[in-house]
């Protein structure tokens, strides 16, 4: 998701640089497509993570006789490690 931000952000000054230089119309309506689609690409990915951090979560209430385990302890650990933005 950050790779997206970054693009994002890479995307909006280079269509600020395109109209202070008066560039083509049709350039500047292509470069805001890809930029709403790394913009959407954001929403997807954040509705992703939030949908596997909501199983993991079950998963782990729902598998407490495990919790001495690695794996549940490293499972645990990143979830807690997580913060979902809004």
């Amino acid at each position: 998701m950050i790779a997206y931000k970054t693009e994002t952000k890479q995307q909006e000054e280079r269509i600020e640089r395109l109209k202070a230089e008066a560039g083509d119309e049709f350039v500047i309506k292509k470069q805001m497509e890809v930029l709403q689609e790394s913009k959407m690409m954001i929403l997807d990915s954040h509705r992703r993570l939030a949908v596997a951090h909501g199983v993991l979560l079950q998963l782990l209430e729902a598998e407490v006789e495990l919790s001495e385990t690695e794996e549940y302890k490293e499972a645990k650990n990143m979830l807690d490690s997580v913060k979902l933005e809004a």
